[in-house]
């Protein structure tokens, strides 16, 4: 008729409704969903389990090393079952008879893979659910989805195990539980490579550590990039003070803060993010003066300091609160 113009129709809006209307009507994924929503509200838990799991890989105590691609061929392959292994200790799933977990009572396989999209699927898991877990160290984010395997979703088996994957055009059908979230940073992969030579460059693992807290201000320096500076089993000692490097780089106005609660309100009171549970945040500070205006300031031995600008001289840092968590 004239006088009549028929909107476009949105083709991937219909899709997407159908797809919210598959998956509201899977029963099994969304009471996993919930259940792992529930006790994991913010993703912390699982982003703690993939940064501990690529730094056991890494063994950088060991090793020395930091970066992924430092890994061999045969520890890559490990990872899946190291993940698997570390997200069953951390959240206590019972094991699945025919799956990895049993996740209120329904089976679930866990699929890792640091390229995403890569997750190798057994014939086993057809009509069972999958957890997708990805991360990358390079980028710092990671995701973790739910996935129901169904055959016309997946491509053919072309490997020797017959192990399938997902087709791109159906990625869609993962239900997100975390979407490109922040992986905890690896500081010593994204340093500049002169900070990270400089660190490297010591002999002595204590003057090592003091190089790292001189260097790597402002971040949150985890327990690991301590032990993997450091490479020495008393690696924590050489972090605190009579004579490690909180005592060292006090002359310089560094403080080095913990996860101790008392050392994390001054961290929040600088303006700067307070260290989560295993790690350190450097920083040097100044006392309070006209010039600094309405820098966050903390009150400590009785007098007010602020982050150090380049324009002030360096003067002994104050002492840290007693540890009270």
């Amino acid at each position: 008729m004239k006088g009549i113009q028929l909107l476009p129709i949105d083709i991937h809006a219909a899709q997407n409704i159908r797809l919210a209307d598959e998956l509201r009507l899977d029963a099994e994924l969304l009471a996993v969903h919930a259940e792992l929503s529930r006790m994991d509200p913010t993703g912390e838990r699982f982003a703690t389990v993939l940064r501990n799991t690529i730094d056991q890989l890494l063994n950088g105590e060991a090793t020395g090393r930091y970066s992924w691609e430092s890994l061999y061929k045969t520890e890559r392959t490990h990872a899946g079952t190291l993940v698997e292994i570390n997200l069953q200790r951390e959240f206590k799933f019972a094991d699945g008879r025919a799956m990895d977990y049993r996740i209120t009572d329904i089976e679930v396989d866990c699929k890792y893979s640091q390229s995403f999209g890569g997750w190798m699927i057994p014939p086993e898991a057809r009509g069972h659910l999958c957890l997708l877990l990805w991360a990358n160290d390079q980028e710092s984010r990671w995701s973790a989805g739910l996935f129901r395997v169904k055959e016309e979703w997946l491509n053919r088996g072309g490997n020797r195990d017959a192990k399938l994957t997902i087709k791109a055009i159906h990625r869609d059908k993962i239900h997100w539980l975390w979407r490109d979230a922040e992986l905890p940073e690896n500081v010593l992969l994204h340093m500049d490579s002169s900070d990270r030579d400089a660190v490297f460059a010591p002999q002595s693992g204590q003057q090592r550590l003091n190089e790292l807290f001189r260097r790597a201000q402002k971040r949150r320096i985890s327990r690991n990039v301590v032990r993997t500076v450091a490479q020495q089993k008393d690696y924590m000692k050489r972090v605190r003070g009579n004579g490690g490097s909180r005592s060292a780089l006090k002359p310089e106005g560094i403080l080095i803060m913990g996860d101790y609660d008392s050392h994390r309100a001054v961290a929040e009171q600088l303006g700067l993010l307070p260290p989560r549970e295993g790690e350190f945040v450097s920083v040097r500070v100044a006392r309070k003066r006209p010039h600094h205006q309405a820098a966050p300031q903390a009150m400590l031995d009785g007098q007010a300091w602020v982050v150090a600008t380049p324009d002030d001289e360096p003067v002994a840092a104050p002492s840290l609160p007693s540890h009270a968590r």
